[in-house]
């Protein structure tokens, strides 16, 4: 495969010009597009990416949304394609300095939020179109000469994965790197916001949050220690700036902005408030691109050379004295290395700890397992101890030895099934059903009129959805059909009652029986008030007809025998008071009644006639029956 070179066309279209950077997975070149006459910056695949099929299909697809992401501060995309085995990326060219460079002369805090609000315009462009830049850094954002911030390199950090870095973690400078990044966790767009936080908060301070001496070793800061306040670096950060800077900062994502234009919001707030004083920095001219002269190129060749020559000698004089001590070092040299362990970390963390130890990866080997995707599961050479110590690889008496390569053996996580189908099956039994298939069940009780209680109505995800092992799968369980609750009726009217009964679902049943209430009131029911019933049940209420009415009749004139007798006939009870009278026809029959004739009353009321009788001391023998002696008032039953 043909390396990229100052002078070669690529594609036949992009003449190269000169390197203008390099990273661990492309180099990028200023390059002249022939068609159109204008100058680009080519992005070149390292040809080790290009041989991986699955970062190229994802190098692909991410380039076609980068390419879709047209605005202001993200770099332009004009063209991707192949070429002599790898592949490239045509971008915008722009001039300018890099934020790292305008940070490391120095902002002031007004310079340092104005340039970061840029970074999140685009950020927040991105997520828009479904992108997540991955690795935003100061080194990845260019300020031109109009103080306009482009960031760069949209989509080539979330294409990053192939054998540097697997699905679950992602490429990006450990500094920069947000706490679910450094622990391999799916990557969102407010992964991203830590990022810009972690930016914003050098631009104030002219430092990153975290330094250590290793990778690995900044990672687990970013995982586990809280930063030092920026205005505890430089006074000039107000505390309302301060506080958003730590918010951003946040290691739970959930805690942290949840969007850009929320970031963005807190910063505008925050600068609307004064600041704490301290003097500014001047104003930041860009500075010019960097090409050399034909002159100036020729003249840095000749000093190479010479250079070259002088290091040449040096050479012949040390090489005479070590040889010597060389081939006796070969013949004593320990060939062996301990090799640390790596089980039980994340693919991207077993590899920094090998290649931090001076190791490099060999194949890795992608089994289904219960423990979690990308976790390391075994290693060979083992690592030692408790194994012994693995041999080196070693050429030509042992001068020239590497470490071996370690072959890793990862978790692909549990694996995918399909969620079984367990509608009409007992609760217990789908339960068991859906842990025999791998999955978590978790109970969801709910009414059905169709299905009866304890059954399964159904499962969320439906039935034949493939998931991966150990997801969890709802069932919904019958609780049968929804109960019906039994209103308050006594004391409604008849036809209230039969309505709020048979609104509720139930079936009325209606009796009567006399009673001192209104008539039509209900004065009792079954089930009694709040009583709980399915639906369709009878509910009894007991009616009121009321108190019957019976009629006095007319006795005034009769003959006390035939007065008891006919109120008796009419339902009521007579009572007899006797008064004496000097009319001798009246003697032995009624005189007056109350109540009188005709009333209308109730069964059984007491009706009270008068008897006339004859008086004191009288001989006079009436025309009537005789009549028992009474006392002045009795009362007939």
């Amino acid at each position: 495969m043909p390396e990229v070179s100052e002078g070669s066309v690529v594609d036949g279209r992009y003449r190269v010009l000169q390197r203008i950077g390099s990273g661990g997975m492309a180099d990028v070149w200023l390059a002249e597009d022939t068609h159109l006459q204008r100058r680009v910056a080519l992005k070149v695949l390292h040809s080790r990416f290009a041989q991986d099929r699955e970062f190229v299909e994802r190098f692909r697809r991410e380039a076609e949304s980068a390419a879709g992401l047209q605005h202001p501060n993200v770099v332009a995309v004009f063209d991707r394609s192949e070429f002599d085995g790898t592949y490239y990326i045509a971008m915008q060219y722009v001039e300018g300095r890099t934020l790292k460079e305008l940070i490391d002369a120095g902002l002031t805090p007004e310079q340092a939020v104005k340039l970061v609000r840029q970074v999140l315009e685009a950020a927040r462009f991105a997520h828009r179109h479904g992108i997540v830049h991955r690795d935003l850094k100061p080194q990845n954002v260019i300020v031109d000469a109009e103080r306009k911030a482009v960031v760069t390199d949209f989509g080539i950090a979330r294409a990053g994965v192939s054998e540097i870095t697997q699905a679950g973690s992602v490429m990006g400078t450990p500094h920069y790197l947000s706490p679910e990044q450094a622990q391999g966790m799916d990557v969102t767009p407010v992964s991203d916001l830590y990022s810009v936080g972690v930016i914003l908060y050098e631009a104030l301070t002219g430092r990153v949050p975290f330094e250590a001496e290793s990778a690995v070793a900044i990672a687990m800061k970013q995982v586990s220690q809280t930063p030092q306040r920026p205005s505890s670096i430089d006074p000039r950060v107000s505390p309302a700036l301060d506080a958003v800077v730590m918010r951003a900062l946040e290691k739970e994502p959930g805690q942290r902005f949840q969007s850009a234009d929320a970031f963005i919001a807190a910063l505008d707030a925050a600068m609307r408030e004064p600041g704490a004083p301290g003097g500014g920095t001047a104003a930041f001219p860009p500075l010019p691109p960097v090409v050399a002269t034909p002159e100036e190129a020729d003249e840095a060749e000749e000093r190479r050379e010479e250079e070259r020559r002088r290091n040449r000698r040096w050479l012949l004089v040390l090489l005479a004295v070590l040889i010597g001590a060389l081939l006796g070092f070969a013949l004593t040299r320990d060939t062996t290395t301990e090799v640390p362990s790596v089980t039980g970390n994340q693919l991207n963390v077993a590899i920094s700890l090998l290649q931090q130890d001076g190791f490099q990866v060999g194949e890795v080997n992608r089994v289904e397992r219960d423990a979690p995707r990308n976790t390391v599961l075994e290693q060979d050479p083992a690592a030692s101890p408790p194994a012994g110590e693995a041999e080196l690889d070693c050429a030509f008496l042992t001068l020239f030895c590497s470490k071996p390569d370690v072959t890793l053996t990862v978790s692909a996580g549990p694996g995918s099934a399909k969620v079984p189908g367990v509608a009409g099956l007992e609760q217990d039994a789908a339960i068991a059903k859906l842990r025999d298939a791998g999955f978590l069940p978790q109970l969801q009780t709910v009414n059905s009129e169709k299905v009866d209680s304890g059954l399964v109505i159904r499962t969320e995800p439906s039935a034949g959805t493939t998931l991966t092992r150990g997801s969890p799968v709802t069932l919904f369980v019958s609780l049968g059909p929804k109960l019906a609750k039994v209103p308050v009726l006594v004391g409604t009217q008849r036809a209230v009652a039969v309505q709020q009964i048979r609104g509720r679902g139930l079936v009325p049943s209606v009796s009567e029986e006399e009673s001192s209430a209104p008539a039509g009131e209900v004065i009792r029911q079954s089930p009694s008030a709040g009583t709980e019933v399915d639906p369709g049940s009878t509910v009894s209420i007991v009616v009121s007809r009321g108190v019957e009415k019976a009629t006095v009749p007319n006795v005034i004139g009769k003959l006390r025998a035939d007065a008891v007798q006919a109120l008796r006939d009419a339902g009521l009870s007579p009572s007899v008071q006797e008064q004496e009278t000097d009319v001798p026809s009246q003697v032995g029959k009624v005189t007056d009644q109350f109540p009188p004739p005709g009333s209308q009353v109730a069964d059984g009321t007491e009706v009270t006639v008068v008897v006339g009788t004859q008086p004191s001391g009288s001989t006079t023998t009436p025309t009537v029956p005789t009549v028992p002696p009474r006392a002045t008032r009795v009362g007939v039953r």
